[in-house]
């Protein structure tokens, strides 16, 4: 519900136009996009800040069809200058969720497949370098000379008694 600000607000905003799309949020994977806006607003703000990440749950799930419009008068005195372009991103994100058939934007599972093929590229590297390590260190375990060498240790082992006089 606007209050009279709101609605001045809402007639002198100007919205990009995917605004106008609706989304039926009975076809959106709720729980992939609440982690998407907790890790968003708390990128934005710099901290958790769970007041604004419930109050942005509220705003999408209180219809099947949100206002993304109104949501974004709403956010404004938390988001500030960054409002407008959360919003852009959010209502994207949503419009992308409700065609897919798991109700999870295209742009996310893309962002985890290449997250997933970067943590694959670094544990392989990983193990290369600790397969180097294990074969270099049998290289200089291989190079380094026997035990009792020529460092005076043919001693060991052996006792001696000194008498001593008083």
């Amino acid at each position: 519900m606007a209050t009279g600000v709101d609605a001045k607000l809402l007639k002198s905003t100007k919205f990009p136009p995917s605004f106008n799309q609706k989304v039926d949020m009975q076809k959106v994977n709720l729980q992939v996009m609440k982690k998407w806006i907790a890790s968003r607003i708390s990128d934005i703000l710099g901290n958790d800040d769970d007041v604004v990440i419930e109050l942005c749950y509220n705003l999408i799930e209180s219809a099947r069809n949100p206002d993304i419009k109104s949501l974004q008068i709403q956010l404004t005195g938390f988001l500030e200058s960054q409002t407008p372009e959360f919003c852009k991103e959010l209502w994207s994100l949503l419009l992308s969720a409700q065609t897919s058939p798991q109700g999870i934007p295209r742009e996310l599972l893309e962002a985890k497949k290449m997250e997933l093929i970067q943590e694959k590229i670094e544990a392989e590297k990983a193990a290369e370098e600790a397969r180097r390590k294990r074969t270099d260190f049998g290289r200089f375990d291989r190079d380094r000379p026997p035990r009792g060498g020529d460092r005076g240790d043919s001693w060991r082992g052996v006792s001696f008694s000194i008498p001593v006089t008083i």
